[in-house]
């Protein structure tokens, strides 16, 4: 016991002591003053006391914590030299020290739907998740409140910030890039509060029902005209077609005769019931003829009557 105090009382009056705790790479600097007489008296009264009664004061001496949390312990006020403890079993001095357990997992929250307007004065309500965990337990504890409520309202105003600067054609086509702007921005600001943040996505956004039926009005007008654009050049392409077929038959007789028995015989059996009385094509070219003719020598008369 004496030896015990003996070294805590040295190591706390060193000339040389800097008053600095590492946790995981990074320093956080405490009181280089002496804790003084009265916390060495109120330590070893404590230390007495344990003795007294022991073995029941292991019950309040020893602590465990999990393989995912951290212990930072502070005695008589003061963060304790060493770091954080965990995991396992630590020891703790009833009376003069307190602990507060930091939980290393991974944690995820929503951030509230934010009302956004943005750059092109488009109002919309965005929300969306954000991933962090604690990986300076001190700092956690020492620098900040509440690191998760600080985070919380950090999210929600960054959230605001970055969509603010986007416009809504942006907004719903980058997801991923406004997702990467805001989680290095929420790094780099909790990052004194040993907080990492791992991930942010944008979960939806939603726009007011006039703003989606104009986007849906739209939408249906240009679709209309790519399908009359698409129908105008199928007609084109089909005339050509035509025509080129019209030029094949032209060019042998017996084709059209042909294709005319292939059309008599389509409609007799869709149509069983229709009767069809085939007319060579001839003869009407004959008859068309002969009324182009009666039609000429009908108007010299009607020239040669006025002429009277």
């Amino acid at each position: 016991m004496t030896r015990t105090m003996d070294h805590y009382e040295k190591h706390n009056n060193h000339p040389n002591h800097s008053g600095k705790h590492s946790d995981g790479g990074v320093s956080y600097s405490t009181s280089t003053d002496s804790p003084g007489l009265c916390a060495f008296i109120l330590t070893i009264i404590s230390y007495l006391l344990i003795v007294a009664t022991f073995p029941f004061s292991l019950c309040l001496c020893i602590k465990v914590v999990q393989e995912y949390e951290r212990a930072v312990i502070f005695r008589l006020g003061r963060l304790l030299k060493g770091g954080a403890k965990g995991p396992g079993i630590f020891f703790v001095i009833p009376c003069i020290d307190s602990y507060r357990k930091v939980d290393l997992r991974t944690v995820s929250f929503d951030v509230p739907p934010q009302e956004v307007l943005t750059r092109d004065s488009v109002t919309v309500a965005v929300d969306a998740v954000v991933y962090y965990k604690i990986y300076r337990p001190i700092e956690s504890v020492a620098t900040v409140a509440d690191f998760s409520h600080s985070t919380r309202l950090l999210a929600a105003t960054t959230l605001r910030n970055v969509l603010g600067t986007r416009n809504l054609a942006e907004i719903l086509s980058e997801r991923e890039s406004i997702s990467a702007t805001m989680q290095s921005s929420l790094d780099d600001a909790t990052d004194p509060w040993g907080v990492k943040v791992e991930r942010v996505e944008i979960k939806d956004v939603r726009l007011p029902v006039q703003l989606q039926r104009a986007m849906a009005a739209e939408a249906e007008a240009a679709r209309e005209a790519r399908a009359k654009v698409i129908a105008a050049e199928g007609e084109q392409r089909a005339s050509r077609a035509l025509k080129e077929a019209a030029d094949v038959i032209n060019e042998s007789p017996a084709a059209l005769q042909l294709r005319y028995m292939q059309t008599l015989n389509a409609i007799s059996a869709e149509k069983n019931s229709t009767i069809i009385f085939p007319l060579p094509i001839d003869l009407l070219s004959q008859y068309m003829k002969n009324d182009k003719k009666n039609a000429k020598i009908k108007s010299k008369k009607d020239l040669l009557s006025d002429d009277e």
